[in-house]
């Protein structure tokens, strides 16, 4: 299979193929950078129909929700709209919503208090991820010393740091 040639300048393509006739376009440099007006690029991308459609929806419902929890039933009544759900659920959904909301976001905070261990207990000082600081020093001069791998500090340097050095 032949690659197709292309002949560029700076006001215009020039497509040679033999499997289809030459193609000529004139194109400004900014038109070719922005991608407009370059085949193989046609319509919007779907993210950006997505969140079009999505935006649209989200105004839409939020007017037929205000519509049917806020306008007497007279008015529903005298347009035709005979069959809606009871008014108390437009005061019901959200509420229940924020309170799930509300209940799950305690039940992670309790959740992290059960399975976070004690100050007391060792697993907080120590556990199989630790890792001790290197104790050989490279003799570097200068500015040139690298940066030591991290590494866990231990309880008795830090006590030693936050009691024993009172100034």
């Amino acid at each position: 299979m032949e690659e197709p040639h292309s002949v560029n300048s700076p006001r215009r393509i020039l497509s040679l193929s033999k499997k289809r006739r030459a193609t000529v376009s004139f194109l400004d440099a900014d038109e070719r950078d922005s991608g407009f007006g370059v085949s193989g690029e046609h319509g919007p991308k779907p993210s950006e129909v997505y969140g079009f459609v999505g935006s649209i929806t989200t105004v839409v419902a939020t007017v037929i929700f205000l519509v049917w929890a806020y306008v007497p039933e007279a008015w529903l009544h005298s347009i035709g709209i005979f069959y809606y759900p009871s008014r108390y659920w437009a005061l019901a959904v959200p509420v229940y919503v924020m309170v799930t909301v509300v209940l799950a976001l305690g039940f992670y905070v309790g959740l992290n208090f059960i399975l976070t261990p004690s100050p007391a207990s060792l697993n907080s000082i120590y556990d199989e991820f630790s890792r001790e600081p290197s104790s050989r020093i490279p003799s570097m001069d200068g500015d040139d010393q690298p940066i030591q791998p991290i590494s866990d500090i231990g309880i008795h340097k830090i006590n030693d740091l936050m009691f024993n050095s009172v100034n």
